[in-house]
């Protein structure tokens, strides 16, 4: 499983990389081997600013449907355009290619309440 240092996790196995004022999110290397071959990324969301743990978006996958929640407060500022054409590239490339949204924070304190990549790997064990 790949969890890579320099980003930040949540309990709900979505990643957040920090740029400046905004978080690049998506799903972990776990999430997306859990949850299987992805065929839809559903996230209507743009432009809406929202809570900490809000739910922004679904992801589909052949076996099950999984919401996706706001590891930040934020307006959602931008959705990966490529996953319409292409959801299958949160399989190939989870950390890359197939980030989901991008956030403008609301509160960066928040931040610090994320787990480390050596808390997340720990937690899914």
């Amino acid at each position: 499983m790949n969890t890579p240092e320099e980003l930040r996790y949540t309990k709900d196995h979505e990643w957040v990389r920090i740029e400046g004022d905004e978080a690049v999110v998506g799903i972990t290397d776990f999430a997306q081997g859990e949850l299987g071959d992805i065929v839809f990324v559903d996230i209507g969301t743009e432009g809406e600013e929202l809570a900490r743990e809000e739910v922004f978006g679904t992801v589909e996958a052949v076996k099950t449907v999984s919401d996706l929640f706001m590891p930040l407060s934020g307006t959602v500022s931008a959705v990966n355009p490529a996953l319409t054409d292409d959801p299958a590239a949160v399989n190939g490339d989870p950390y890359g290619n197939g980030w989901m949204v991008r956030i403008k924070l609301s509160d960066p304190a928040q931040v610090e309440e994320l787990l480390t990549a050596a808390q997340y790997a720990e937690l899914v064990g």
